[in-house]
C-alpha cells in the first residue's frame, strides 16, 4: 500500500508545502554533475567514476545540452522502517524531453540521493526547481539499508 504525501514529508527535513503532493513528496535539484572518468560494476564491488560539479549561471539555472548527468538532490531522505521508496520524474520533466533514471530506495537509507538525469534536447533547470516525486509503500523486509551509500550527500552536516 503506497502512502500519502503527507507521510512521506514526515520523513523529509523540512519539506515546503509545494512540495507535498496527495500521493508523494516533490524532490528538488541540489546539483548537477558530469561523470569524467571510467566506473567500473564487478560482482562484488564497484567503482563510481569521477564527476565534475557543474556551476549554475548568475540566476541559479543549469543549462544543460543533451547528454546525461548525475543530479543529486537538496532534500535530506529517511526511507523509514517497514517502507520502501520509489522516485519517479515530474511530468514537467518529461515534457521537456528529460528522463530521470532511479533505483529502489531501501528501508533505512538516509541520504540526499542521486538520480541519472537524461537531457534528449536543451532544458534549463533552476536549483531549487521540483524534478522528482518520492512515494513510500509498505514493505516485508529482512534488515534495513546499511551499504556504502548510506549518509550520501550528508557530509559536514
Amino acid at each position: 500500500m503506497f502512502r500519502s504525501g503527507q507521510f512521506v514529508a514526515e520523513h523529509l527535513e523540512d519539506p515546503r508545502s509545494a512540495q507535498v503532493q496527495p500521493n508523494g513528496v516533490d524532490l528538488t535539484l541540489g546539483g548537477v554533475f558530469e561523470q569524467v572518468s571510467t566506473g567500473r560494476i564487478e560482482r562484488g564491488d564497484k567503482t563510481i567514476g569521477d564527476r565534475r560539479e557543474l556551476d549554475p549561471d548568475a540566476d541559479d539555472c543549469y543549462r544543460l545540452s543533451p547528454g546525461g548527468y548525475v543530479v543529486q538532490y537538496a532534500d535530506r531522505i529517511h526511507i523509514p522502517e517497514d517502507h520502501v521508496g520509489f522516485l519517479y520524474p515530474r511530468s514537467s520533466l518529461l515534457r521537456n524531453s528529460c528522463m530521470l533514471d532511479t533505483a529502489v530506495w531501501d528501508a533505512g537509507y538516509e541520504g540526499r540521493g542521486e538520480g541519472l538525469l537524461e537531457v534528449f534536447h536543451e532544458v534549463e533547470l533552476e536549483r531549487g526547481a521540483r524534478i522528482a516525486q518520492l512515494v513510500l509503500a509498505r514493505a516485508d523486509h529482512v534488515g534495513e539499508y546499511d551499504g556504502s551509500y548510506q549518509g550520501e550527500g550528508l557530509a559536514g552536516e
